[in-house]
Formats: C-alpha cells, structure tokens, sequence
C-alpha cells in the first residue's frame, strides 16, 4: 500500500512538471501571443495609414522609419518589463531598480525625440506631429475593446 502511494506521490509530481512545461513551451501559447501581437500590428499600421493620410512618397520614407522606431520602443518596454520582474528584497536593490526605471524613461524620450526629427525628415510638419497622436489613440482605442470584450464575456474561471 505504501508502495503505491509514493508511486502515486511521484507520478503525481511528475504530472504537474509536465503541465508546467507545457504551460511554458513556447510552441503553444507563445504562438497565439505572436498571432495576436501580428493582428493588433497590423491594425495599428492600417489606423496610422488612415490618419496619417500619407501619399506613396511618403508611405515609401515613412514606414521603414516606423518600424525602426516601434523596435527599440518595444525593446525598450522588455527592458522595463524584466526591470519591474526583478526582486528587489532591500532598499539598495529598490534604489537600483528606480534608476534603471528612470534611465529606462529616459532612453524612451530620447528614442521619440531623435525619430521625431526623422519623421519631420520624412513627413510635411503637419501629418509628422501626428505620428504619436495616432499613435496614443489606436493604443486607446485598443485598450477600450479589450476591456469592452472583457467585461462581456465576464470573469474567467480558473481552472482545475
């Protein structure tokens, strides 16, 4: 009897490894997360297309710019992501984590300021102010549909 309750106490452990595993394999959910993140990219670039009006000229200059700059933003946001994971057990590492907060901030309005200048480059004055106007507003409009979705299909259960 003892026998089979370790083996019971084993395989149980076993299982749960394995859940946990397959909870964090990045050939799941990872790829929902990348299909999602691809849908909500491509809305954001048709939104910007739409308000910002651009001609081919300018469509032509403008996206590479774009697309570097929405690459070290998100990088950016990673950095801030895996700051804010840290554990900050005393008041030396809280400290710590602060400047680098700060220095992240920093390096943020750095990255909008040097692309500002490119996309006056690129863009009439008019429709580069724009760019983080419309910008801002896709990011709140998605987050009013996602919360709009949210509360219809109510609290999620968790499961078992």
């Amino acid at each position: 009897m003892k026998q089979f309750n370790i083996q019971g106490f084993i395989v149980g452990i076993l299982l749960c490894l394995c859940m946990q595993a397959v909870a964090q394999d990045p050939s799941g959910g990872d790829k929902d997360h990348a299909r999602m993140k691809d849908k909500i990219k491509s809305a954001e670039i048709a939104y910007l297309a739409k308000q910002l009006d651009l001609t081919p000229e300018e469509a032509q200059k403008f996206w590479p710019l774009y697309n570097n700059y929405t690459h070290e933003v998100e990088l950016l946001i990673a950095e801030r992501r895996r700051n804010r994971q840290q554990d900050k057990k005393d008041d030396a590492a809280a400290r710590q984590a602060l400047e680098k907060e700060m220095d992240i901030e920093q390096r943020m309005v750095n990255v909008r300021n040097r692309y500002k200048q490119e996309f006056l480059k690129a863009l009439p004055p008019r429709k580069a102010g724009s760019v983080f106007k419309a910008e801002r507003e896709f990011r709140a409009q998605l987050i009013r549909q996602l919360k709009e979705r949210n509360a219809t299909r109510g609290p999620r259960r968790l499961r078992p």
